[in-house]
């Protein structure tokens, strides 16, 4: 396959998710009381990136295309967490617990609103380290949300647990942001580790047109 063909495949791919993920959370397919863990809200964030990273590691042809898409591009898309904002606003109406609410809001905007600077300065070999720390912190910030999610009606089986986010509309986030947010870290992180490699390539093609 062309890399324009995997991009339309990747196009058709995502947009189904999102529809499955919106008819399953109409259907109440993920809802989940504090009585116990939600089991299919914490499938529905691994799955599709067990799935992708086991499509990118077997597939030379959707790996060489991951690693085309356009770094900045992708880290720009990370702008949209800044809506974390709201996990603050439903914990302050107390429809949302702070063990989860707090720290996975307050990332999610950290995120968003540096992604942009992000993106500008920090998206080439030359700031590597400081991208992929960057980057790691961002998927940090998705595991700690997705963690305190799936436990805080455990830890605190009398308190507020995140209910809310197995239903519509929140569900969305856990079942389709939160998965597509990581893959799109994994995939710039992999790009970032090959930069070094890239940088090597080019500078042998001056001196090999010289030598010639």
């Amino acid at each position: 396959m062309s890399g324009r063909e995997y991009g339309k495949l990747a196009i058709g791919i995502i947009a189904g998710w999102f529809v499955f993920s919106l008819s399953a959370g109409a259907a109440h397919v993920f809802k989940q009381s504090a009585a116990g863990p939600p089991i299919a809200l914490g499938l529905s964030v691994a799955i599709p990136i067990l799935l992708f990273w086991i499509w990118f590691r077997t597939s030379a042809g959707f790996r060489d295309f991951a690693l085309s898409l356009d770094p900045r591009v992708l880290t720009t898309v990370q702008s949209w967490r800044i809506a974390g904002f709201v996990f603050v606003v439903l914990y302050f109406y107390r429809i949302l617990p702070g063990m989860f609410a707090n720290p996975a809001g307050w990332g999610d905007i950290a995120i968003g609103l540096t992604a942009p600077w992000v993106a500008m300065k920090l998206a080439e070999p030359g700031h590597r380290k400081g991208f992929i720390f960057w980057n790691a912190l961002g998927l940090l910030d998705l595991v700690v949300a997705v963690t305190t999610g799936t436990t805080s009606g455990l830890v605190n089986p009398h308190g507020l647990g995140a209910d809310a986010m197995t239903v519509l509309p929140l569900s969305i986030v856990p079942t389709f942001l939160v998965p597509l947010f990581g893959i799109l870290h994994i995939i710039v992180i992999a790009q970032a580790r090959r930069w070094p490699e890239v940088e090597r390539a080019r500078n042998r093609q001056p001196v090999a047109a010289s030598a010639a």
